[in-house]
């Protein structure tokens, strides 16, 4: 399912119209996107948590010419699943 396909689901259960879906949709994206960002935890019930982690620096083998590099420490988005989520999509 893409991003337009939701948007129809959405408009479907709910009872909106496909614009209204979208920018719902949209909001509720950029919102996280904006909180996790600034480094806040965002938990949606029954869905899971998204967080900002910080991935350390490492060493690593560049590819081309298999020399070692230090790959630098940076920011990665996190999603962890609830519990009620992963219930419903393993039954």
């Amino acid at each position: 399912m893409n991003k337009s396909e939701l948007i129809e689901a959405i408009a479907e259960k709910t009872g909106l119209t496909k614009a209204d879906s979208e920018k719902a949709l949209n909001a509720f994206i950029t919102t996280i996107i904006t909180e996790v960002r600034k480094g806040n935890k965002i938990t949606v019930s029954g869905l899971g948590s998204f967080e900002r982690i910080i991935r350390k620096a490492r060493t690593g083998i560049n590819p081309a010419n298999g020399t070692k590099i230090t790959i630098p420490a940076k920011n990665a988005p996190k999603f962890k699943p609830a519990k009620s989520f992963k219930d419903q999509v393993a039954s």
